[in-house]
């Protein structure tokens, strides 16, 4: 009668969790995007389809927590199926959930510590099911951690404040970033895209992506800090832009860096993104590079978001409300690879 019971229940339970799944609607999710966060409804789940994606995203506590998880999950179900048999384990009293827990354990961990073991033909086969089992979740989750171990990544810092100055006689936009590991990233390349919502004639606004030049935007080796120089001229996007309008716009800055780990000898990237407002007008970068007494260089990777008021201050017009154009002077074109010394690069 208790054997039946058991049984009873099993089924009820796994009757209810599927009925669950099937009838749970879609679930809000926080996407973050550009700085900002988004909440997305209607999208249906999609944990299988994207199974990779998650595992490789979630976070270190996270995907320890799911794997044991899954482990539990696992022995439940297989101790479950012990119990529904007739004495399927020796020295094992009907009846004591976790000593089948227990047993289900050692089985998928292949430790066989021989006080149980199966004793009948029903045990026997679910206890083959289960080994199967564990060799391929075994594998999967072993997959799982070496890929995310192997993932190639830069470790770039990069400033939280671009700054806005004019450099040979020009407005100019600057980003500052350092290789944060001892390691050599050759053939490195810098993209700049300006994210920003336009109007058509007919009213409606669409958001779109506009590249904005850089000046020699390939670094052959970085290996301490590289300044980029995006020059504010008449082919620049922000060209005729006022300051105030530009700070008070929805604009955000993408700035992708993409290069060769001469270590990993992978193919590294690297992404962030600027909000319009971490824009500083008239500021410039503080040199992060130094020279000590005994002709040592030094760089100051806790310095390398300082920014000071410019010398010589940008353009009126980028930093006033006046809708007039910004007004370029005449002279040599801008053509520095960095701004921080012989090191920069």
């Amino acid at each position: 009668m208790a054997h039946r019971e058991v049984r009873r229940d099993l089924a009820r339970l796994a009757l209810a969790l599927a009925k669950a799944l099937r009838s749970r609607p879609p679930r809000a999710r926080l996407r973050t995007f550009t700085g900002r966060r988004i909440i997305a409804d209607g999208l249906e789940h999609g944990f299988w389809t994207d199974f990779y994606h998650n595992a490789m995203t979630v976070s270190w506590p996270g995907f320890f927590a799911v794997i044991a998880g899954v482990f539990v999950a696992l022995n439940v179900v297989f101790a479950g199926l012990y119990a529904l048999g007739k004495d399927p384990i020796a020295n094992a009293r009907f009846g004591d959930f976790y000593v089948l827990f227990y047993f289900s354990a050692e089985t998928s961990l292949t430790v066989g510590y021989g006080d149980m073991h199966p004793q009948t033909l029903y045990a026997h086969s679910v206890a083959t099911v289960e080994g199967f089992v564990a060799v391929v979740l075994i594998a999967l989750m072993t997959g799982l951690t070496f890929a995310r171990f192997s993932r190639p990544r830069a470790r770039l810092i990069f400033a939280r404040n671009p700054v806005v100055q004019e450099h040979n006689g020009v407005p100019t936009l600057f980003f500052r970033l350092a290789n944060a590991r001892n390691a050599f990233i050759s053939e490195a390349t810098a993209k700049l895209w300006m994210l920003s919502g336009t109007e058509t004639r007919e009213g409606r606004r669409f958001v779109g992506f506009k590249p904005l030049r850089l000046i020699k935007n390939e670094n052959p080796v970085l290996a301490l800090s590289w300044t980029l120089f995006h020059p504010i001229d008449a082919e620049s996007p922000l060209f005729g832009w006022a300051m105030d309008n530009l700070l008070a716009s929805e604009t955000n800055f993408i700035l992708s860096i993409a290069g060769f780990d001469e270590t990993s000898a992978q193919t590294v990237h690297a992404r962030h993104t600027f909000a319009v407002q971490d824009l500083r007008p008239g500021h410039e970068y503080v040199d992060i590079h130094s020279v000590d007494d005994a002709g040592v260089r030094h760089i100051d990777y806790a310095g390398i978001h300082a920014t000071r008021p410019a010398r010589r201050l940008a353009s009126v017009a980028l930093q006033s409300a006046a809708p007039a154009r910004v007004s370029l002077a005449e002279g040599g074109a801008v053509g520095a690879t960095g701004g921080d010394g012989p090191e920069d690069g």
